[in-house]
């Protein structure tokens, strides 16, 4: 019997053909005794790798697994947003591919939404000076930066790992194409009156391949994002283009659900 409702695990990946298949299998182990009714969802941003290829290829013997190829590299937000979209189960969970968090970790993270009547639970690492003094730095200014704009509480706002239900992402539209969109999705939910709590987990860092997330250019575009987006972010309005509909209503047809009191 199910413990949970159903449950979508999303993935973004470019370049991303040392993790694909380690991040799938340990998917499988792990929904499973969750919930009977999952899907895991590979969005491939236009890798140049054999990415795609290995997801195909397990896609083709595992039936809960989709492949969503971008043909040119959207980046993280275009990912994000694809992947959000895409999902169709009660459940949205958002992880890195390089999975920096124990997919156990989901359960806990299940039973507190449940517990605690929520609607989005946003994690934070315990422990991050495996990754540098540099992104560290980074992290902790860009952060500050987002709590006081936003009057927020979040500690690690662009962590990956993020568990939310659909009326969330029913109730909003999400515009950032970079890695703004961690923000904007969090904040956006805080505004409009969802209940959004935090959890502490152990971080895993990547042990393959680059990450871009810190890169000048990255930053750069983040904080231009951040500059673009800020009045709709902080004071969201009705979406227009939702970043998933419910069965019954048309774009357009949409409304926020009654305001409740946020948590941080």
């Amino acid at each position: 019997m199910a413990k949970y409702p159903s449950i979508s695990l999303f993935l973004p990946a470019w370049n991303e053909e040392d993790y694909v298949e380690r991040a799938v299998s340990r998917a499988l182990e792990v929904l499973p005794q969750l919930t009977d009714d999952f899907e895991i969802i590979v969005v491939n941003d236009a890798s140049t790798d054999r990415t795609q290829e290995l997801a195909e290829a397990m896609a083709r013997r595992i039936p809960q697994l989709r492949v969503i190829t971008h043909p040119v590299n959207l980046k993280l937000g275009g990912a994000m947003r694809t992947g959000l979209s895409a999902s169709t189960k009660d459940i949205i969970v958002y992880s890195d591919i390089d999975l920096p968090w124990d997919l156990r970790e989901l359960e806990r993270a299940l039973h507190l939404l449940e517990y605690l009547e929520g609607d989005m639970i946003c994690a934070f690492r315990f422990d991050r000076t495996s990754e540098g003094s540099k992104r560290i730095v980074y992290s902790f200014v860009y952060n500050l930066i987002i709590r006081a704009l936003f009057d927020v509480q979040i500690k690690d706002i662009n962590f990956s790992f993020k568990v939310m239900h659909r009326r969330v992402l029913e109730s909003m539209e999400l515009k950032s194409q970079g890695s703004f969109i961690d923000a904007e999705l969090v904040v956006k939910a805080i505004r409009k009156g969802f209940r959004v709590f935090q959890m502490g987990v152990d971080y895993f860092p990547r042990t393959r391949g680059v990450s871009t997330l810190a890169s000048p250019s990255v930053i750069v575009k983040m904080v231009k994002e951040l500059v673009r987006l800020y009045p709709e972010t902080r004071t969201p309005a009705a979406p227009a283009q939702p970043v998933r509909l419910p069965p019954s209503v048309q774009p357009l047809h949409a409304v926020a659900p009654a305001g409740r009191a946020a948590r941080g």
